[in-house]
C-alpha cells in the first residue's frame, strides 16, 4: 500500500530523506509538519473564508484577466473542463511587478463589514513565510535525490515567480447562471487530475478531504488531511531535474459533499522565468530538451485560462524525439 509519509521539519535524519525519496518515486506527494507556521494558517484560514463569503461584487472587482494572471476567477479550466471552484491568486516578489496582484480596494465598504481589513497584509506576509519554507523543503528533495541541498538555489533567488492561491470547492457551480453562455461546461471533478507546472507546491487543506493522487503502485490514493500539515507535492520542473525518476504528482480533487464546502491554499514554489530547465543526473543521457521556465510556465498559463481547443500543454511535450 503507497503511503503518504510525514516529515517533521524538526529532525530531518536518514530515515526521513529516505520517506522522501520512496514517495516522489511512486506519486510525488508527503506532509509536512514542524514548520512554525500554525499561528499564520489560522490567520490565513479566516481571511480565506471572509473573502469568499463576501458579496460577488467585491470579488469581480479583482477579477483576472488574460493580461493579468493574478486576482479573482470563477472559471478555469482543467483538461478543457470548468473545475468547480473559485480562486484568488496573489504574489508578493519584485519578479511579478508587472503583472501586479488585484488587491480589493482598502476604502471599500464590503471589505470592512466582511472584516477583511487584514486580507492583503496577511495574505502578503503568509506567501512570504511560503517562499522561505519552501527553499527549504526544496533543499530537502535535491538530497533525498542525492545531490547537493544547494544544487537548485541560483534558480530561484530573488527572481523566482512562485505564486499563491486560495481555493473555495463548493458543492454547487460557483458560476452564475446568467453568466455560463458561452463558457465550457462543468466538469465531473472538483478539480480535475493534472500536474503543477512548476518545481514544489506546499498545499495547506482543510479537514473536508478529498485530495486523490495517482500511486504508480496502488492508482489514485487519499491524501488524508492532518491538522496544521503542509502537503507538498512536485510539479513538473523536479521530472526533469530528476531525469523522470521523480514524479511530477498527478493529482485530483473529487467533488464535496453536498452543502460542504472545501478550502485550500497552495503556493505554488516556481524558479526564475529565465532559468533553465534540465536534467541534474549526470551519469544518464537526458531525456528532456533543456526550456526555460518562462517558455514553460506561459505555456501552461494560457492552457489554464482558454480553451485553445487542444490537449493541455505537458511536460512529456519537451521530451527527446517527441
Amino acid at each position: 500500500m503507497s503511503a503518504i509519509p510525514t516529515i517533521d521539519m524538526r529532525n530531518i535524519d536518514a530515515k526521513a530523506l529516505r520517506d522522501i525519496d520512496v514517495a516522489c518515486r511512486d506519486h510525488g506527494f508527503f506532509k509536512l509538519i514542524g514548520h512554525g507556521l500554525n499561528d499564520l494558517i489560522d490567520q490565513m484560514w479566516e481571511q480565506t473564508s471572509l473573502f469568499f463569503a463576501s458579496p460577488r461584487d467585491l470579488k469581480v472587482s479583482v477579477m483576472r484577466t488574460e493580461e493579468n494572471a493574478f486576482g479573482y476567477y470563477d472559471r478555469e479550466l482543467t483538461k478543457q473542463m470548468r473545475d468547480q471552484k473559485e480562486t484568488f491568486d496573489f504574489h508578493g516578489n519584485a519578479a511579478w511587478e508587472k503583472q501586479p496582484t488585484l488587491w480589493p480596494d482598502k476604502e471599500s465598504n464590503d471589505l470592512q463589514e466582511m472584516g477583511l481589513q487584514a486580507f492583503e497584509s496577511t495574505l502578503k506576509e503568509y506567501y512570504a513565510a511560503n517562499t522561505v519554507l519552501a527553499e527549504k523543503v526544496l533543499q530537502l528533495v535535491c538530497r533525498a535525490m542525492g545531490k547537493e541541498a544547494s544544487e537548485l538555489d541560483t534558480l530561484f533567488a530573488k527572481k523566482h515567480t512562485s505564486l499563491a492561491r486560495l481555493n473555495h470547492y463548493p458543492s454547487y457551480d460557483p458560476l452564475p447562471e446568467k453568466e455560463r453562455d458561452g463558457i465550457n461546461k462543468l466538469g465531473d471533478m472538483a478539480l480535475h487530475h493534472h500536474t503543477d507546472p512548476g518545481g514544489i507546491t506546499l498545499l495547506y487543506q482543510d479537514n473536508i478531504g478529498g485530495l486523490q493522487t495517482l500511486s504508480e503502485s496502488d492508482g489514485w490514493i487519499d491524501v488524508p488531511p492532518e491538522e496544521y500539515s503542509f502537503v507538498v507535492n512536485l510539479g513538473d520542473l523536479m521530472q526533469v531535474w530528476s531525469n523522470d525518476q521523480y514524479k511530477a504528482a498527478v493529482h485530483r480533487v473529487v467533488p464535496v459533499p453536498s452543502g460542504s464546502s472545501r478550502y485550500s491554499i497552495p503556493y505554488f514554489y516556481s524558479p526564475a522565468g529565465s532559468a533553465p530547465i534540465e536534467s541534474l543526473i549526470d551519469d544518464q543521457e537526458s531525456h528532456y530538451r533543456t526550456f526555460t521556465w518562462g517558455e514553460y510556465g506561459k505555456a501552461r498559463s494560457y492552457d489554464n485560462f482558454s480553451d485553445l481547443g487542444k490537449a493541455d500543454t505537458q511536460v512529456t511535450d519537451y521530451r527527446l524525439g517527441q
